[in-house]
């Protein structure tokens, strides 16, 4: 009768994390404060072996903003975000805002991530790990895979 309780807490454990993917990873947090979940993620295969771009969405349903503050990746050396001027120029800015109610989109041609100093080349089929940074609410992990070069979302 003693492997019950291991077994039902391993159920458990196995359960909690099955919510845990690419697509939809949230940070849950108290009322009347923001309330994360980050989907669509994905890393185009780079053509260069030493930097990379990383694209995904978060969406906060909470009543407060909140910021992303900055980005680690298990495959490379800094994660910088960058924003898009009118004139098509990278600018590279120490935060993003996710608006109350609203989302921060991370696409192409837009705000977007830059992975430098790549440990190793990611290819298409692979996952890598994004730890996301926030001003007031919890980090949140992420493992994103790697797509092909031409990808592109569907929203």
């Amino acid at each position: 009768m003693s492997h019950v309780p291991a077994a039902a807490a391993l159920v458990l454990g196995v359960t909690a994390l099955t919510g845990c993917s690419a697509s939809s990873v949230s940070a849950q947090a108290s009322s009347g404060r923001p309330e994360l979940k980050v989907t669509g993620a994905y890393v185009p295969q780079p053509p260069m072996a030493d930097m990379a771009a990383g694209y995904f969405t978060v969406t906060n349903t909470g009543s407060k903003a909140d910021e992303l503050t900055g980005v680690r990746s298990d495959i490379a050396s800094m994660v910088s975000m960058h924003r898009t001027t009118a004139s098509d120029q990278m600018q590279q800015v120490k935060e993003f805002t996710i608006p109350a109610h609203g989302s921060l989109v991370l696409r192409t041609g837009g705000n977007h991530l830059m992975l430098m100093g790549l440990k190793r080349k990611p290819t298409v089929g692979e996952t890598v790990t994004f730890q996301l940074r926030f001003a007031t609410s919890p980090s949140i992990t992420v493992r994103v895979p790697v797509r092909p070069a031409t990808y592109q979302p569907s929203n």
